[in-house]
């Protein structure tokens, strides 16, 4: 009895050992090692640091409503930008809750960008992860008058910096031409200050 049942066993625990070792203890290890190595930034969620202090993920978008800041692509997640809830709205065209989204991220454009064109539809429309930290740089140049007037800065350096920070498409044939808007903002804050409150 008992020589059966080891004979049975002793296959599966000849195959675990050396199968645990290889999985759960070589394998993770040398991918975490040639991570490192050769993309230490992506390894390691691809932070922005400013004097040190970690400002956000290169690619996990942030919400940012003042004047003075490039707004991001609309988020669909309950929170804003939450990594931990990443989805679209998965609301159809015909959706009225879709709609009244849109008009009302449309009026608030509007009323921000006066003398601008239409919005690009990036900023009525959330991305299918709601998480996205790009836009394109027609979007962020629709921009451009409303930041450079609340930071008193040129529009002419501002687009400068939009010029600066726009990558092109992957191998110069995958996807569009984006802008990190944390990147950009990062940019703008040292290059365009805001004005002192109070003119202090």
């Amino acid at each position: 009895m008992l020589s059966t049942l080891w004979s049975t066993l002793r296959p599966a625990l000849l195959l675990t050992i050396p199968l645990t070792a290889l999985c759960g203890l070589i394998y993770p290890l040398s991918i975490t090692v040639l991570s490192q190595l050769l993309l230490p930034d992506l390894a390691n969620g691809s932070l922005l640091r400013v004097d040190g202090e970690v400002r956000g993920a290169a690619l996990v978008g942030q919400p940012f409503d003042d004047p003075g800041h490039f707004w991001s692509r609309p988020s669909a997640t309950a929170t804003p930008y939450d990594p931990a809830a990443s989805s679209g709205s998965n609301l159809g065209p015909s959706n009225p809750t879709l709609h009244t989204a849109v008009a009302a991220r449309h009026a608030a454009l509007r009323a921000a960008h006066p003398t601008a064109s239409a919005p690009p539809a990036e900023l009525l429309l959330a991305s299918g992860s709601g998480l996205d930290p790009h836009l394109s740089p027609a979007a962020a140049r629709y921009q451009r008058d409303r930041v450079a007037a609340a930071r008193a800065c040129s529009p002419t350096a501002v687009d400068a910096l939009i010029t600066a920070h726009t990558a092109p498409r992957a191998l110069g044939i995958f996807g569009e031409a984006r802008v990190n808007v944390l990147q950009l903002n990062l940019a703008l804050a040292t290059a365009c200050p805001a004005p002192a409150v109070g003119g202090r």
